[in-house]
C-alpha cells in the first residue's frame, strides 16, 4: 500500500475514534486519558491488524471492533502502575484476531481450486514480532509528525536536515550543504550542514523520548531505557538519555 494511501486510511479511523470517544465520553478523567492515549496510537493498531489479516476492509473493521471494546470498558483497569500500556494493548489484539480466525473457520467456504489449504496463523513468537514492529513503526512516524509540524511552528528547518540524511546518507557535508542550500533557499556552508544535522538528530531523539515516555505513565529513566531497548529504538536516544543520567547525578 502506498504511503498516502495508508495515511488517509488513518485518518479516516482517527476521525471514526475520535466520534465514537465522544460518544461514550466518561466523566473519569482516567479513562478518558486511556481513550485519547489510545486514539493517539490507532496508527500502531491498524498497522498490527493489517499484518495479521493482509486485507485493508478487515482490518479496518477489526480496528473499529477494537476501538469499540475500549471504549466500552476493555481497559478500564488498565493501570500504568501494574503494567505497560502497549501490553494492554498487545493482549487485546491477540484476542482480537483470535476470535476473528474462529469465527472465520465456523463459516462455511468452498475448497481452494489448487487443492492447497489455507496458510496457517502466525505462531505466538511471529505475532508478537509483528505487533513490536507495529508499534515500533507508529512511534516513529509519530515522532517524524511531532518533527515537522515543529518545523512549520518554529522555522527550524530539523525535519528538513534530517530527511535528506535518510534519502541520501552517503552524502559529504559539502553537497548536503549544497542540498540543503536549494531546499531551504538560503547559503549554507558545509560547517553549518553538520551543525544542523546534529541539532536534528537530538531533537528527534527528544521527540522519540516524549513519544514513548506517553505510553509508560510514570516510568523512571531505567523503565525508558529498557522499552526504547525492546522496541529497538534505544540507539536513536542513548546520548541523550546518557546526558539526563549524568545531569540528574550531579
Amino acid at each position: 500500500m502506498e504511503q498516502h494511501e495508508f495515511e488517509q486510511r488513518l485518518s479516516h479511523i482517527a476521525t471514526r475514534w475520535s466520534m465514537l470517544r465522544q460518544a461514550h465520553q466518561d466523566t473519569d478523567a482516567a479513562t478518558q486519558a486511556r481513550q485519547e492515549l489510545l486514539e493517539r496510537y490507532c496508527g500502531a493498531v491498524y498497522r498490527y491488524l493489517f499484518s495479521a489479516v493482509r486485507d485493508h476492509h478487515v482490518a479496518e473493521d477489526l480496528t473499529q471492533e477494537f476501538a469499540l471494546r475500549f471504549v466500552r470498558g476493555l481497559f478500564r483497569h488498565a493501570d500504568p502502575e501494574r503494567g505497560r500500556f502497549r501490553d494492554y494493548v498487545k493482549t487485546a489484539l491477540f484476542h482480537l484476531v483470535d476470535d476473528f480466525r474462529q469465527r472465520q473457520r465456523r463459516q462455511p467456504h468452498l475448497a481452494a481450486l489448487d487443492g492447497q489449504e489455507p496458510a496457517a496463523p502466525p505462531s505466538a513468537s511471529e505475532a508478537e514480532q509483528t505487533f513490536m514492529a507495529s508499534w515500533r513503526e507508529e512511534l516513529l512516524a509519530r515522532t517524524w509528525q511531532a518533527l515537522a509540524d515543529e518545523q512549520e511552528r518554529s522555522g527550524q528547518p530539523h525535519h528538513t536536515v534530517l530527511r535528506l540524511r535518510v534519502e541520501q546518507p552517503d552524502l559529504a557535508s559539502q553537497a548536503m550543504a549544497e542540498e540543503l542550500s536549494r531546499r531551504l533557499d538560503r547559503e549554507l556552508t558545509a560547517g553549518n550542514a553538520r551543525q544542523l544535522l546534529h541539532r536534528a538528530r537530538e531533537r528527534f531523539a527528544e521527540l522519540l523520548l516524549e513519544e514513548t515516555s506517553l505510553t509508560l505513565g510514570k516510568a523512571g529513566s531505567d523503565e525508558l531505557q529498557e522499552e526504547l531497548a525492546e522496541l529497538n529504538l534505544l540507539q536513536y536516544c542513548r546520548p541523550i538519555l546518557e546526558r539526563r543520567r549524568h545531569g540528574e547525578g550531579r
